[in-house]
């Protein structure tokens, strides 16, 4: 469309008009509305940009904002009739800031899930279109979930040659990274995954280190595969076959667990302390498990004694608290990806319109890998 075509663009945005406290929102959640918004210069304040959504992140803790309630959960309820926001990658297509010229791709930590918006430039980040980095593994790799992984396995858990790690949901988009850091160090690493042994690929398409799988209607690919031969685990369990979680980690533990990277709570957990050794770490990123319950009816963890007599460090994490190791984080992340030491996996929805259904997956034992939208393709953006 023409210039003066594009001063005034209908945008389709995602609202929360009512809170979801228990169960996975729906469709009596979460509405997409469509709003005109005028993009001429006069409309955009100062030090503000027009952006055009071209991929968008799909976490876990976007679940947390959305219940009403703060219950114990550590992220800021979201405001009910106004955009959801999440982890984007935007094109400018108008600038009020002299640090951004139209055409420039920028990462936005607090994007309105939204196709176009007008937004402050103070929290964005430029890439360069040279790094020769595909646009989803700054959403993966070196977004959110990879440095979440990093935080929780170098800084939290300070792993060391020879130890025994236990990932949880390690074919999602944190797990596959910590894993495989986890191995960087030398450490002997295990993960447990949820996911049926075919999976519908639907409207979604599956990437694995770039390559794009077949979209047949199913695909036979097994998590526990995936996890030993894409991501150089060196053991994994379908936690859908192996109910029994003690003798499992009896089984893929024998001299017992040194780190624990948590991401699921509940009964899970209630194990692992089972087989905990002397000092072991456990870096808790999450509890997805317990993400769709009210506290009052969450499981409950029997054998926290076991961390006394075993004097055991569990600490939880927000990678906000580290933002001042995010280039060290990158620089490491990178190096290990131009080694080839690093693998990713990304699960792709087109189109706004599949929020609802992509934030859905991430709590269905169908879930793999990094779990993204791209909003517009990058050939008509």
């Amino acid at each position: 469309m023409g210039r003066e075509e594009e001063m005034v663009v209908e945008s389709r945005e995602w609202v929360l008009s009512a809170y979801a406290s228990q169960g996975l929102p729906t469709s009596e959640h979460l509405k997409l509305n469509t709003v005109t918004l005028k993009l001429d210069s006069d409309s955009i304040p100062d030090r503000h940009v027009a952006l055009q959504l071209l991929w968008l992140s799909i976490d876990p803790y976007l679940r947390t904002t959305m219940t009403g309630h703060q219950d114990g959960l550590y992220l800021t309820q979201l405001e009910l009739n106004q955009p959801i926001t999440a982890f984007g990658m935007a094109r400018v297509i108008r600038s009020k800031n002299s640090s951004y010229k139209e055409g420039d791709i920028v990462l936005n930590p607090f994007s309105p899930v939204a196709e176009y918006c007008i937004i402050p430039s103070d929290s964005l980040r430029k890439l360069d279109p040279d790094a020769g980095i595909p646009l989803p593994d700054y959403l993966s790799s070196l977004g959110l979930p990879g440095f979440s992984a990093w935080v929780g396995i170098e800084v939290v858990g300070k792993p060391k040659p020879g130890e025994n790690v236990f990932i949880s949901a390690a074919a999602g988009g944190v797990g596959m990274f910590a894993g495989q850091l986890a191995k960087i160090k030398g450490c002997r690493v295990v993960g447990s995954t949820g996911s049926d042994e075919k999976w519908d690929l639907g409207p979604f398409s599956i990437v694995t280190s770039g390559r794009q799988l077949e979209s047949s209607p199913f695909h036979p690919l097994l998590d526990v595969k995936l996890l030993k031969e894409e991501f150089g685990y060196d053991d994994a369990f379908n936690y859908n076959t192996e109910t029994d979680f003690d003798a499992a980690l009896s089984k893929y533990f024998p001299t017992g667990i040194d780190i624990y990277f948590e991401n699921v709570g509940g009964k899970m957990l209630e194990a692992v302390l089972n087989h905990v050794n002397t000092r072991a770490r456990i870096p808790v990123c999450g509890m997805i498990s317990q993400y769709n319950q009210v506290w009052s009816e969450r499981e409950g963890v029997r054998n926290l004694l076991n961390m006394v007599g075993k004097e055991v460090r569990m600490e939880g994490f927000l990678v906000g608290s580290y933002l001042n190791r995010f280039g060290d984080f990158a620089k490491e992340m990178e190096s290990y990806m131009k080694q080839g030491k690093i693998s990713s996996k990304h699960k792709i929805y087109n189109g706004i319109e599949s929020f609802l259904e992509s934030l859905a997956s991430m709590f269905s034992s169908s879930n793999v890998g990094k779990v993204v939208i791209q909003v517009k393709q990058e050939m008509d953006a």
